[in-house]
């Protein structure tokens, strides 16, 4: 098997780490945030490197927002250096890890300034960008602040044409996003380009692929592109992925397209119940859950119901689950299965 290009984060080799001024402490962030304005290259260079140590302590992190860094990071995005945007990146995404540091993104117009790297030459820039993206799109408020500046369309985009190191990152900055807004996700054709992920030859790109359409989904616009797009035997395929997280991926966004009647015809005929039957003895209560719950919308229909009912004693092994959402899904499917008018 052919090895994928790996995107490297090593410094070129004329820069020193050692001789950043990292004894400053955070009585010297001031003269920091000063040297990031200087002309000379290098200085800004080993500020930044100083910069990347200090910015692991969220104290830290609190007193540069105080004192404006991020203005001056914002502007260091742009650097002709590549350098310089690289370990200016690495900083935001390292403030990231922080609440602190997501909510100073927020109020000083952080996340519009990283996505004009989009299309940085560099491929360690542009995956950093990615990351502090992703960990952003973590907290719903966050997601909405990357839905409200308009980068969901480029975001879908990208997918066609980045890395897999970072596609993997946009399809997990994506289901952020999904989870609070899915309509600009949808007009710009996110459920063709998911589908077509879904039998990627990555195990992470299939898992967040069939995450993200678990998320797009939940809407019931969602819900009929996901129809239109005849999604449903792709996600029945990778029910028997060996990735777990896969299968319960693609039983999470079955269980959510499956509410309506065309989604439920749609999954039964392209053997949904006899490929989710055997998972709900999964080892994972995760695939366990989602594909009880599955089943349970699939019975809702005639003939699902007249499938289950035959099976009515697998569900109720579950009645006992180590889980206890398993056992109250179980408790649910049984009651629906075995519902009469």
């Amino acid at each position: 098997m052919a090895l994928l290009p790996r995107i490297s984060s090593k410094l070129p080799p004329d820069i020193d780490p050692t001789k950043a001024p990292i004894a400053y402490g955070r009585r010297g962030l001031p003269k920091l945030n000063e040297e990031l304005e200087d002309p000379d290259l290098l200085t800004r260079q080993r500020a930044l490197m100083a910069l990347c140590d200090l910015v692991h302590d969220p104290e830290n992190v609190y007193e540069a927002i105080r004192l404006g860094f991020l203005d001056n990071l914002k502007i260091l995005l742009l650097d002709e250096d590549s350098t310089v945007r690289q370990k200016t990146t690495e900083v935001l995404y390292i403030m990231a890890t922080h609440s602190v540091g997501r909510t100073g993104f927020l109020e000083n117009g952080v996340i519009p300034a990283l996505a004009q790297l989009l299309d940085d030459p560099v491929d360690i820039c542009r995956w950093n960008m990615h990351y502090a993206l992703k960990l952003v799109s973590e907290l719903p408020l966050g997601a909405t602040g990357i839905v409200e500046s308009g980068l969901v369309p480029s975001l879908v985009f990208k997918l066609k044409t980045e890395l897999e190191d970072i596609q993997e990152l946009i399809l997990e900055t994506l289901t952020g996003c999904l989870r609070v807004e899915a309509f600009e996700a949808l007009a710009t054709g996110a459920v063709r380009i998911l589908k077509e992920l879904l039998s990627h030859s990555g195990v992470n790109i299939r898992s967040r692929a069939a995450q993200a359409l678990m998320a797009i989904s939940v809407p019931l616009e969602g819900k009929n592109m996901v129809f239109e797009e005849d999604v449903f035997p792709d996600l029945v395929m990778l029910l028997e992925d060996e990735d777990a997280e896969v299968r319960a991926n693609a039983a999470g966004a079955l269980m959510n397209s499956a509410i309506t009647t065309q989604g439920k015809y749609a999954a039964i005929n392209a053997d949904a119940i006899d490929t989710l039957l055997p998972l709900i003895h999964d080892e994972r209560s995760k695939v366990r859950l989602y594909s009880i719950k599955a089943l349970t919308m699939l019975s809702e229909a005639p003939e699902g119901r007249k499938i289950l009912l035959g099976h009515v004693a697998e569900f109720r092994k579950r009645l006992s689950d180590s889980s206890p959402a398993v056992r109250r899904a179980a408790q649910i499917a049984v009651e629906v299965i075995e519902w009469k008018p």
